[in-house]
């Protein structure tokens, strides 16, 4: 078996003549690139392992990706996000291309050109989208490669994390008003996602074990799963939790999916709305910066640091899929003087395992 390189325009073609047709495959800019195609193609045919690619669009293979995997994969919120980059962004950049001609080099000039308009972040998402896409497309033999495997993402700076001290904290609560004061003091004690709070039922508190077992999620009046399935989890309350959570039930308003925090009318909570009429007007009686919901997150993890908790026992409760995440987030929390201090103390606590019998029978004396 034999072949040919040819060129079409600018990029060289491997041609192969399978089954009496002549096969045309994308080699790049250079007679380097077909001939390495070439090799590749021919060597497949000689082990056996050769396949055929069907001709699909680009446009055409994001209907069949939609269909297979996300809408029986991804979470509604998700698949929102996803979609609208799908259908606003990608289809007019490649919708007509063949699926198994893009290049690596096409999707990167994609990304450098997205890079200089949008926001770093912006164009992550978007290449998280491109990679997935190609990922099935590789893996249901739409292509024989994926070109999105070595796709750069533009880097970007970690913003500050924000924290409210604990003294922050108790000025800001006590000017919540009733009906969202326990969610927020919540959302503080155990670092609860939004969603997932605001997806909390009174049926999820086990009072006797002193856990909240973390479900669902609600987004957009939706129930949907946890992030992960770490995120699936059990919270350990602390007295100061339980005593509050105990008194607000006895306040809280009937609704329909017996919700812990449910909107006063008895709705679920909504969580832009809660922001804005509760959340953001505490911190400004308090006379406080303005900080992100997200912040008594953080700021629980920096407590659970800072009492020394175990971290496999931190990222349990704040439901992260791995240690590595933890640490990524919150490993310069780690640095603290005052928390490096403290493992100095509770090593200098437990006596050296290599000292003597004798010698710890005579440090008692």
């Amino acid at each position: 078996m034999s072949g040919s390189i040819q060129k079409k325009g600018k990029v060289y073609y491997a041609v192969i003549a399978v089954n009496g047709k002549r096969k045309w495959y994308r080699g790049g800019p250079t007679k380097k690139d077909a001939q390495r195609e070439l090799n590749e193609r021919l060597t497949e045919i000689d082990n056996g392992t050769y396949r055929e690619i069907p001709k699909i669009s680009f446009g055409q293979y994001t209907e069949v990706w939609k269909r297979d995997y996300a809408e029986i994969s991804l979470k509604p919120s998700t698949k929102k996000v996803f979609y609208d980059i799908i259908d606003r962004l990608l289809l007019p950049a490649f919708s007509n291309y063949q699926l198994n001609t893009i290049s690596t080099g096409q999707l990167q000039a994609y990304v450098s050109a997205r890079a200089k308009i949008v926001k770093p972040n912006t164009v992550r998402n978007e290449v998280t989208t491109i990679k997935l896409l190609f990922k099935y497309a590789a893996k249901w033999d739409y292509t024989r490669q994926n070109p999105a495997d070595h796709l750069e993402r533009p880097k970007i700076d970690k913003p500050e994390i924000e924290i409210l001290s604990p003294d922050e904290f108790e000025l800001f609560i006590t000017g919540v008003e009733r009906p969202y004061r326990t969610a927020f003091l919540t959302a503080f004690l155990t670092g609860m996602r939004a969603g997932e709070l605001w997806g909390l039922q009174w049926g999820d508190i086990d009072w006797n074990a002193k856990q909240i077992h973390v479900k669902r999620s609600l987004w957009n009046h939706q129930f949907q799963k946890p992030k992960t399935k770490n995120a699936n989890r059990k919270i350990d309350m602390t007295e100061r939790l339980i005593h509050d959570l105990k008194a607000w039930r006895l306040a809280c308003p009937a609704n329909q999916h017996e919700l812990v925090f449910p909107s006063p009318e008895g709705f679920p909570s909504m969580h832009t709305n809660v922001m804005k009429r509760f959340f953001y007007p505490a911190l400004r009686r308090a006379g406080l910066r303005q900080v992100s919901f997200h912040s008594l997150r953080h700021s629980n993890a920096s407590f659970r640091i800072q009492a020394g908790q175990n971290i496999k026992y931190i990222q349990g409760q704040l439901g992260h899929a791995s240690i590595n995440m933890t640490l990524d987030v919150y490993g310069h929390l780690f640095n603290d003087l005052d928390f490096n201090r403290k493992q100095v103390e509770l090593l200098e606590s437990v006596r050296n395992p290599l000292e003597k019998p004798a010698e710890r029978q005579y440090a008692a004396l």
